[in-house]
């Protein structure tokens, strides 16, 4: 029997496609399918379209009968009535997977498409077919740069070692820009739409996921879950392995009803779920700014041995409330021992604030003296990671370029995670990216670099890979 690694392997890396439902009209998707294709590079590419001989320069097939040449991967853009007949010529032709991007089956709340669905479900398991969908955007596997979905843009989001799973195509749509416009280190590997998941679901993605060496961090939006046994189990194999974010929307019976017209998926009980999600070990983010900033952290950084954690911040403002974050999210505040106190009260003036959270004080323009406290602060052993905070002006350039020279010795040194706050317009201060591309994640508030730490922490508390982290 064939592993889902082994199904799935046709449907993300196809050395050919056919189109069936491809246009040569900007007003169909399936012209907008072809050009994402055209643009991807690939050349065995098989438009099906009976009125067209010619379709973004590739020869058009009146039907899938008249393709001499093997193909692993259809992309069927029909109407939801013409679907039976396309899986049929897709078996026919030993087809093996499936993106159906066409709509209007379970989410149309209506039974009669309900059933088209569960008959379409019943012909490609009978056929041994893998099916996306239906009702999906389609996918992007930026590892390979092929976008096999209606969206050509895809191919311009940052290639990178996060993986996302949604139910949701306009979520795959909303979070490509947001990373593109406020990141420039990180990115994804491969975005998914699963739809309906009439055929595929958040568990088999998981666990083709958790083989693929492009994937580094698996990120899932999630509205409802068919098989939630299956995924919790699933979850709790992969999670030591890569970490899981997830952002679960439903929290209302408006959400919930939402969310079944959106994929014919009903939503459940969101606290039940969430409970089930920690144990499982995949990490929760309460919205996609942190469903982000949670897959910078674990995609460039490492979990802590612990949870004790030490704040410098150049502004005392910006250390408080760090401070107070740390604290609503579990993290302890380190308590420096004798040594490093000795040698903080040395470097620090009388009137800076010296213990946790550290404010620097006048010392900050102090090079030397802020290199050494960074140090120090570092070596004492009850500290387990460093949120590194300052305020955005034009004087703390030079001192953060010095310390970022020090910031990046200390992580090789040292191995304990450092988050830092250097807000700033895009352009300056350079050194953002030199930390980042060190794997020192760097982010635009102190709540956001807390927040994601506290996300670093709990990924090390996965009982499994706690043995590993901790020993």
């Amino acid at each position: 029997m064939a592993s889902i690694i082994d199904e799935l392997e046709p449907i993300f890396n196809p050395r050919s496609i056919a189109v069936i439902g491809a246009s040569d009209n900007p007003a169909k998707l399936g012209y907008h399918c072809m050009k994402s294709l055209k643009e991807s590079g690939l050349q065995s590419i098989y438009p099906i379209n009976p009125r067209s001989s010619q379709i973004w320069g590739f020869p058009a097939y009146p039907s899938l009968r008249e393709v001499h040449q093997e193909i692993d991967l259809a992309i069927v853009i029909v109407p939801a009535s013409a679907v039976p007949s396309a899986i049929e010529d897709c078996a026919r032709k030993g087809i093996k997977g499936i993106v159906l991007m066409t709509g209007g089956f379970r989410e149309a709340e209506d039974p009669a498409r309900a059933e088209l669905q569960d008959e379409i479900a019943s012909l490609a398991v009978k056929s041994g077919i893998r099916v996306i969908g239906p009702n999906t955007f389609g996918f992007v596997n930026l590892s390979v740069h092929l976008n096999a979905s209606f969206t050509p843009e895809f191919l311009a989001t940052r290639r990178g070692n996060i993986s996302l799973i949604s139910q949701s195509g306009g979520v795959c749509h909303l979070l490509s820009p947001l990373l593109m416009e406020s990141e420039r280190v990180i990115g994804f590997s491969k975005i998914v739409g699963l739809g309906n998941r009439c055929n595929l679901d958040f568990a088999d993605m998981l666990e083709y996921l958790a083989a693929d060496p492009e994937t580094r961090v698996i990120l899932m939006y999630i509205e409802g879950i068919d098989d939630a046994r299956r995924l919790i189990e699933v979850a709790r194999r992969v999670a030591p392995q890569k970490p899981i974010v997830a952002f679960k929307s439903g929290k209302t019976t408006t959400a919930d009803r939402a969310a079944y017209s959106h994929t014919g998926s009903l939503a459940g009980k969101h606290e039940v779920y969430l409970a089930a999600f920690r144990q499982a070990g995949i990490l929760l983010a309460s919205d996609f700014e942190e469903l982000l900033d949670m897959a910078k952290a674990l995609s460039l950084s490492f979990p802590p041995r612990g949870n004790r954690t030490a704040i410098l911040s150049a502004q005392a403002g910006l250390g408080m409330v760090a401070g107070d974050l740390c604290e609503a999210e579990g993290l302890a505040l380190a308590r420096f021992n004798a040594e490093t106190m000795e040698r903080i009260h040395e470097l620090l003036p009388p009137l800076s604030h010296r213990a946790n959270p550290i404010d620097f004080g006048p010392a900050w323009y102090d090079w030397e003296r802020s290199k050494r406290l960074v140090q120090v602060v570092l070596a004492d052993p009850n500290v387990d990671a460093l949120l590194f905070l300052s305020a955005y002006a034009s004087a703390n350039e030079p001192v953060i370029r010095a310390l970022a020279a020090v910031l990046k010795e200390e992580i090789e040194t040292r191995r304990k995670p450092i988050l830092t706050c250097f807000p700033a317009p895009l352009g300056i201060w350079e050194e953002r990216v030199e930390l980042e591309e060190s794997g020192i994640p760097v982010y635009a508030t102190p709540e956001r670099a807390a927040r994601s730490l506290a996300g670093l922490v709990r990924y090390g508390d996965i009982p499994a890979l706690a043995l590993f982290t901790k020993t």
